[in-house]
C-alpha cells in the first residue's frame, strides 16, 4: 500500500509539472511579448505577440514568405489594440478595438493587415474579416534584430523590426 501511494504521489507531481510547463509561454521557442504606449491624445495603443526567431532561415523563403498571408508572429494570433478611434498612416480609419494583425510580407512593400478576429490560433485567417489593409514601405532595418519585435512610440508610431527589414506605421 506504501508504494502505491509513493507511486501515486510521484505520478500526481510529474503531471502537475508538465501542466505548469505546457502554461508557462514565456518557455517557447517564439516566446510572448507585448508593446504598448499611450499618445498624447490619450489613445493607448498595444500589441501583444509572439517573437519568431529567425534561427539562420531567411525572411521572404524560409519564414514569413514573400506575397503570402502571414500571421505576424508565432503561436496565436498577433493582436493589435487602440483605445479611440484612429487614422492609420494619416489617412486609413479603424475603429476602437482589438483586431487580429496579420501582413504580407514582400521585399519592398510590406501590406498590414487588420483583421476582426482576433482570438483564435494565428494560422487561422478569413480577409472577409479584415477591417483594414495598409501598404507600407518595407526599409532597411539600421541593425539585424533576431526575435521579431515591435516598437510603439508615445508619438503613435508602430515600428516591426527583424532581420534587416523594418517596417512602420502612425496611429493618429
Amino acid at each position: 500500500m506504501k508504494k502505491m501511494v509513493t507511486t501515486f504521489l510521484v505520478a500526481t507531481t510529474l503531471l502537475t509539472s508538465v501542466s505548469f510547463a505546457q502554461d508557462d509561454k514565456s518557455k517557447r521557442p517564439s516566446p510572448p511579448a507585448t508593446a504598448s504606449a499611450t499618445t498624447s491624445d490619450g489613445n493607448t495603443i498595444t500589441i501583444d505577440y509572439s517573437q519568431p526567431s529567425i534561427k539562420g532561415r531567411t525572411i521572404g523563403a524560409d519564414i514569413a514568405p514573400f506575397g503570402k498571408v502571414w500571421r505576424t508572429g508565432a503561436n496565436e494570433t498577433t493582436v493589435f489594440e487602440i483605445t479611440k478611434d484612429a487614422k492609420i498612416d494619416g489617412k486609413y480609419p479603424l475603429k476602437a478595438g482589438k483586431y487580429g494583425l496579420y501582413s504580407i510580407p514582400g521585399e519592398k512593400n510590406w501590406t498590414m493587415i487588420f483583421n476582426k478576429t482576433w482570438k483564435q490560433w494565428g494560422t487561422q485567417y478569413n480577409e472577409a474579416d479584415d477591417a483594414l489593409r495598409v501598404v507600407l514601405e518595407t526599409k532597411k532595418a539600421p541593425q539585424t534584430t533576431e526575435k521579431m519585435t515591435f516598437h510603439v512610440n508615445k508619438n503613435g508610431t508602430v515600428n516591426l523590426l527583424w532581420g534587416d527589414k523594418a517596417v512602420d506605421f502612425t496611429v493618429k
